[in-house]
């Protein structure tokens, strides 16, 4: 029954309602990376994945406006599990407290459909 509900608004190369799946799929992720990852606190992972980006140019991190992009970044996060989670775009609204037209604008100004879409190169 629910998947005709989710058949309503999904795009004929949209194939992953699963942030796991979609990366699986990616390569970029296994069975084993998620059991470590589970252990974690979301306060270690973002701590962690700063620590890995700073690595990555010297630990020089200037002028990367972090704290002001926090917001933003937790948003597309919480979207990109909503879309994943809920079967409808009502429930969708209504699981984050918003109106549909809202819901809609937020979708399409983070891309999230774009994010479950399929690769060209699949």
């Amino acid at each position: 029954m629910w998947e005709n509900k989710r058949s309503r608004f999904k795009k004929p190369d949209q194939d992953y309602y699963s942030i796991s799946n979609k990366l699986k799929s990616d390569g970029k992720i296994n069975e084993k990376f998620e059991t470590m990852l589970s252990s974690l606190t979301l306060e270690e992972i973002i701590g962690l994945r700063l620590e890995l980006a700073a690595r990555s140019v010297n630990y020089k991190l200037y002028g990367a406006n972090i704290w002001h992009s926090i917001p933003e970044i937790v948003k597309d996060g919480v979207l990109k599990y909503v879309y994943s989670a809920a079967r409808t775009k009502g429930e969708m609204a209504s699981f984050l407290g918003l109106d549909k037209s809202t819901l809609k604008k937020l979708l399409k100004r983070y891309e999230i459909t774009n994010y479950f879409m399929r690769s060209a190169q699949e």
